[in-house]
């Protein structure tokens, strides 16, 4: 897990308490932000943890979740991430008063009751619909998907040959 860098826009915003993440603590309350960076089709998580002593039942009553990622496209040349980018999430979030934060196009809130009823705790809930799964003229070109493709299975056919050297 990368963390973002001190001069990130994101770690201006909320810098992390530490940039080892086992030493976050089991039980928290967290906002999460979502968002696409940089890397066609990497997704990242951004959590915000309050510390608190461990106890029986957990914390965390309902988890915020920002949707960053959907209708959202950073690059490092064409549309690098700004400041301005998080003007919403900033806003919206009110770390310094969350008990004002309030349900937006973007920004929903999770039940800790329901969140736990997911298939191994899934937090990679979308309510949005994204605009480019409708247009096919934003995606890439055919010949740059059939060789992401090809890519893919020769190294999923190495990886097999190597499993299967092994065996032998």
């Amino acid at each position: 897990m990368a963390w973002p860098s001190v001069s990130s826009p994101l770690a201006r915003i909320a810098p992390p308490v530490s940039r080892n993440p086992t030493a976050l603590p089991r039980t928290a309350t967290c906002s999460t932000a979502r968002t696409d960076f940089y890397k066609q089709g990497v997704k990242a998580n951004v959590l915000f943890f309050d510390k608190r002593p461990g106890r029986p039942e957990p914390w965390t009553k309902e988890l915020w979740i920002y949707d960053f990622r959907t209708n959202q496209s950073f690059t490092l040349k064409e549309r690098p991430l700004k400041r301005a980018h998080l003007d919403e999430f900033v806003a919206g979030a009110r770390l310094a008063e969350r008990h004002k934060r309030v349900e937006s196009e973007r920004f929903r809130r999770f039940a800790y009751g329901d969140l736990v009823k997911r298939d191994k705790l899934n937090l990679d809930i979308f309510w949005l619909k994204d605009a480019g799964l409708d247009d096919p003229d934003t995606l890439p070109p055919p010949d740059e998907i059939a060789a992401e493709i090809v890519e893919s299975l020769e190294a999923a056919l190495q990886r097999f040959r190597s499993v299967a050297a092994r065996s032998s």
